[in-house]
């Protein structure tokens, strides 16, 4: 593996351990809001993304590269409201997805075929990341004030669950 994609694989990793905190954040914000479920979705999110930090963690050690971590920026902590707070988690894995494409772009064009079969993992998981937020967005954008709705989707929310997928 050439210099340039384990740096890349890198930054991406300490980008996944920032998604987590940027999720942590929307969960704090929800949980200050008494929106236990959506604050459950959110924490369950943190979770998936500290997975997938880690599974670029364990890639790197794997291929003999180090994983090195850098400083963090601050996550936004401060929402106005519900739906704020997905239509900026939904930007966020957009440019998560963003950064993975160039990751691959990388691979393919450094004819490193290992980490270009690593890295579709990643890109069918994005698939779904997206479509989750868009669909949780469609919800909250069409119950609009109708609050017997937004807490029914509360509390759907909050039976979701963080099952590590076999690997």
């Amino acid at each position: 593996m050439k210099e340039h994609l384990c740096k890349a694989l890198n930054e991406q990793m300490n980008y996944e351990f920032y998604s987590s905190q940027v999720y942590m954040a929307k969960a704090a914000y929800c949980s200050a809001e008494s929106l236990d479920g959506f604050a459950n979705f959110f924490i369950v999110q943190a979770e998936e993304e500290r997975f997938h930090a880690m599974k670029i963690y364990r890639y790197l050690n794997a291929r003999g590269k180090r994983a090195t971590f850098t400083g963090m920026p601050e996550p936004n902590n401060e929402y106005r409201s519900v739906l704020e707070a997905f239509e900026q988690g939904y930007a966020h894995e957009q440019e998560v997805t963003r950064r993975i494409y160039h990751l691959s772009d990388l691979a393919m064009n450094d004819r490193e075929h290992a980490t270009i079969q690593f890295l579709k993992w990643f890109i069918d998981e994005q698939v779904e990341e997206e479509d989750l937020f868009d669909g949780i967005i469609h919800k909250l954008k069409r119950i609009d004030q109708d609050s017997n709705a937004f807490f029914m989707l509360d509390s759907e929310l909050g039976k979701r669950t963080f099952v590590p997928p076999a690997e």
